[in-house]
């Protein structure tokens, strides 16, 4: 888009680029699996590990960090999010600037991608400025009887039944439903864990801040949970710079 960052491309060595050109040769929408979409997750992290301060990402990244961040909005068919994530963040349109609704009909994808819940106990943030966007599709992926969404919701809601939904299950469902072909977790680290679980983590791309945040009042790490024995391996893919923020990909 106008004015994004360059990226220095340290691994694999190259030219800088944009984050919109770099997601954009990744094309995960070419590289599904069988019976289920590939998954991706962003996630930006302190340099002492932590995923928020006071509760939210944002003040963590920078420019380059952002521009990565809508770059793979538009590059998949769905967005991932852990509804307490959608809650903190406050997430609306998913993508609201016109210029990247045409890139991605440009790579021939939908311009809007869809919003992919997964909840066991249907208990969602309605008020979430997400549910007020009527171009936003929305898929829940839970128990239907819990699930009741007010009456001035304005999003396009799609509810998958699912009485204890698994992310494999819920992924299975809407590559079958919808094509999606590639889906983007933005977490948070409950959903993380969950996926990593259950064998569809497939990569974990991460910005590395320039901050040191010491002891938060609820510190909060890409994974939480159960330990994970034997902890899993990734192999890294990239590493991009901008400024004193990396950018590293790995495949999980």
């Amino acid at each position: 888009m106008t004015g994004e960052p360059l990226l220095e491309r340290l691994l694999p060595a190259g030219p800088p680029l944009t984050a919109d050109d770099y997601c954009a040769q990744l094309a995960p929408w070419r590289h599904p699996f069988t019976d289920r979409p590939r998954l991706l997750c962003n996630m930006v992290s302190t340099l002492d590990g932590l995923i928020a301060i006071e509760g939210r990402s944002g003040a963590i990244g920078g420019d380059g960090d952002h521009a990565l961040f809508h770059a793979l909005r538009t590059v998949v068919d769905a967005v991932l999010v852990g509804t307490g994530t959608l809650r903190a963040e406050r997430y609306g349109r998913l993508v609201r600037n016109p210029e990247r609704r045409a890139r991605r009909a440009e790579l021939g994808l939908a311009e809007d991608p869809l919003t992919l819940l997964i909840s066991r106990s249907g208990m969602l943030p309605w008020q979430a400025p997400l549910f007020e966007a009527p171009e936003q599709r929305v898929v829940i992926v839970g128990p239907a009887a819990a699930i009741h969404p007010p009456a001035d919701v304005r999003a396009q809601l799609d509810i998958f039944d699912m009485v204890a939904p698994t992310p494999l299950a819920a992924l299975r469902a809407v590559h079958a439903a919808h094509g999606v072909r590639a889906v983007l977790c933005e977490g948070g680290p409950t959903l993380n864990a969950s996926l990593l679980a259950d064998g569809v983590l497939d990569e974990l791309f991460l910005t590395l801040g320039p901050l040191l945040a010491g002891d938060q009042p609820d510190p909060m790490r890409v994974l939480a949970g159960d330990e994970v024995d034997p902890p899993a391996r990734a192999g890294l893919l990239s590493v991009l710079r901008h400024g004193d923020e990396l950018f590293l990909r790995y495949a999980v």
